[in-house]
């Protein structure tokens, strides 16, 4: 695995969804390449285990959908940080595997909170201290289902499809300020959200994938250190996939 060392020097990140799969790697990246991290996640039990791996500087454990705590959370953050410069927006779950017609009210309305809200409310809380200082990267982890839809999963699907429209208008608004934010679209991968899947739908979904295997986290969390690091310059608004083949538009 390539690594930029010191890519991150001097940069601060808070990353969602940070005590496993694609939040927890890439913390760790972050630190590795020497930038200052806060974990959230909403099981505290395995943020303790998260911080020592991933060398986080601090962690918090909170709901994304209560947006009473994020504000909490951000300003905590920024107290331990002393400045926000990324953001990567990677908590989420699956919600039930069923048709719309017998799909539970209360799964698709959890969804929606977690993947969706969530996103927003931690956009609207940290966006404020990065226009201060005129810097800032964020990445909303999207996914293929909200490109293409997938069958017996209509709640995960339309979260993540109101995801990349919600970053596409963020991106605009903000570009010029020195603040970009751009989506991911992974194909499904290694990760710990599969558990919450039966193995009829991951085998579904990779099918779908012309490569032929299900993504690795490392992977997607090497494109997502890209669009966080001072490179990516000159793209906002915008959708970056780790797919397999699977959509490439």
């Amino acid at each position: 695995m390539t690594k930029y060392s010191g890519r991150f020097d001097g940069r601060t990140a808070i990353v969602t969804g940070g005590a496993s799969g694609l939040g927890l790697e890439t913390a760790r990246r972050i630190v590795a390449e020497g930038g200052r991290v806060v974990l959230w996640d909403l099981s505290a039990d395995n943020l303790a285990g998260a911080r020592e791996v991933t060398g986080a500087e601090h962690a918090i454990a909170l709901d994304v959908s209560d947006a009473a705590a994020v504000a909490r959370a951000a300003e905590e953050s920024n107290r331990v940080l002393g400045r926000i410069d990324i953001l990567v927006a990677s908590a989420g779950i699956t919600g039930a595997t069923a048709p719309v017609h017998e799909f539970p009210i209360d799964s698709f309305q959890r969804v929606v909170e977690i993947n969706l809200y969530g996103v927003f409310y931690c956009c609207r809380e940290i966006v404020p201290y990065m226009l201060a200082n005129g810097y800032g990267r964020i990445v909303n982890v999207a996914s293929v289902a909200g490109k293409e839809g997938n069958p017996n999963a209509s709640a995960y699907s339309a979260s993540k499809a109101g995801v990349i429209g919600f970053t596409k208008s963020l991106g605009k608004e903000l570009a010029g300020k020195g603040v970009i934010a751009n989506s991911l679209t992974p194909a499904t991968f290694e990760s710990p959200i599969l558990e919450q899947l039966p193995q009829s739908q991951v085998d579904y979904m990779r099918s779908k994938i012309p490569m032929g295997r299900l993504g690795e986290v490392h992977e997607s969390a090497a494109m997502v250190c890209f669009m966080v690091s001072e490179e990516c310059s000159f793209t906002t608004a915008s959708v970056f996939d780790t797919s397999g083949g699977r959509t490439t538009y």
